[in-house]
């Protein structure tokens, strides 16, 4: 709640100040380094798997996962050093991956604490929206867990902006996509969720305490690389954009590194 009441103390002072005083304290957005809307977070980002049906399907025929839709939501994290903002690098480690995949998705800014929320109140708890793109090392799973695949330094790409949940009635119907090379390789809809934002909290609050600042990945919808026949992988140069209606668009550039 402080969060919206500090939002609404900026747009104020915005609002009733002139255009020289607001010269005099900006810059060109080009010359700015604008961070992901959560650059640190204090825990790990909540990731949501197999959150829309096509990308069920196309998990199964490529990355051995069941073709049956869950029957709740699956979850993994990914750590808050992998968080990266716009206009950044994404890493590319060759010596850990050569299947470095990409996944649009729409990513949910906890406002308020809470603990067994039910779902008609789920919206309550959100107090925004960004765009994130939850980079995958296809080839790095490990005992069938997700984390060394999805947990690496800048695989996880936020922005551009955050956008307080009052800008966005409805969460559950916003065209999402995503672009490689200008090529386009995703485009969904929101509305196709397994389990929409308010069955998300639902769930996640009776495992554990969601809090003021957690992250919620939601899930993407069909047309990563792994899905794709022949698959394809990003590699060093790629320029990749991910795009949420309401929001905007999320670029970043593959750059290779050897460690």
């Amino acid at each position: 709640d402080s969060g919206f009441e500090t939002v609404a103390r900026i747009s104020s002072a915005i609002n009733t100040s002139n255009e020289n005083t607001i010269a005099e304290c900006s810059i060109p957005t080009k010359e700015a380094v604008i961070l992901a809307p959560i650059p640190k977070p204090r825990k790990n980002i909540i990731g949501i798997g197999l959150n829309y049906t096509e990308h069920v399907a196309e998990s199964a025929r490529t990355l051995d996962t069941s073709n049956e839709l869950p029957q709740k939501p699956v979850i993994f994290s990914k750590p808050p050093t992998a968080v990266t903002g716009n206009n950044t690098d994404i890493l590319l480690n060759t010596n850990l991956t050569q299947q470095l995949d990409w996944e649009c998705e729409l990513a949910v800014i906890i406002g308020k604490k809470g603990k067994y929320v039910k779902k008609e109140d789920a919206l309550d708890y959100v107090f925004g929206y960004t765009v994130i793109n939850d980079i995958s090392a296809r080839d790095c799973r490990r005992a069938g867990q997700w984390i060394v695949s999805k947990g690496q330094d800048t695989f996880a790409p936020m922005g551009p902006v955050l956008v307080t949940k009052d800008e966005i009635p409805n969460p559950h119907n916003l065209n999402l996509s995503l672009k490689l090379n200008g090529v386009e390789k995703q485009n969904s809809n929101t509305k196709f969720m397994l389990f929409n934002i308010n069955d998300l909290i639902e769930d996640l609050s009776t495992v554990f305490t969601l809090e003021p600042g957690d992250i919620i990945a939601t899930g993407t919808p069909a047309g990563v690389g792994a899905g794709r026949s022949p698959q394809q992988w990003m590699w060093n140069g790629d320029v990749v954009e991910a795009t949420v209606e309401g929001i905007g668009t999320l670029t970043n550039t593959v750059k290779e590194i050897s460690r």
